[in-house]
């Protein structure tokens, strides 16, 4: 007990505690299911999976993953009727970075498409990976 109330021990024990929670935080950040490119990759060769790209219409026109449909994330509440859903069906949601696209599967997720993921890194790390984008 005495080790613990020592003052200089007390320091050390705050400091291991503020850096145990400085590494837990990006973990406890992260929102729904995310996947990597090669994850994706093998999804989509699976089939019935849509790439569904929640950048605007001008992000999308500078490059896009085959086969993705364009809803951009403010639209997605409005036009969710345009997505087939069915428990088969996989959605993996894309953004330039990651960030909207994990919104977007929150969206989804809330209107009941069953398996919805987030693209990791977005369309940045996927061209990063020199797999396919379409122009």
């Amino acid at each position: 007990m005495k080790f613990i109330l020592d003052w200089n021990n007390l320091i050390l024990i705050a400091m291991a505690v503020v850096s145990g929670i400085a590494l837990l935080l990006p973990v406890l950040q992260r929102r729904g299911a995310r996947v990597s490119q090669i994850q994706a990759t093998q999804m989509m060769n699976q089939g019935k999976t849509l790439v569904l790209d929640v950048r605007s219409a001008e992000e999308f026109a500078t490059g896009h993953l085959p086969k993705a449909k364009n809803i951009p994330l403010p639209e997605l509440a409005q036009r969710i009727a345009e997505l087939e859903k069915s428990r088969n069906n996989v959605v993996i949601t894309v953004c330039k970075s990651g960030v909207r696209s994990a919104s977007a599967a929150s969206v989804l997720t809330k209107a009941g498409f069953a398996q919805v993921f987030s693209l990791e890194g977005g369309t940045d790390s996927w061209r990063e990976q020199g797999l396919p984008i379409i122009k």
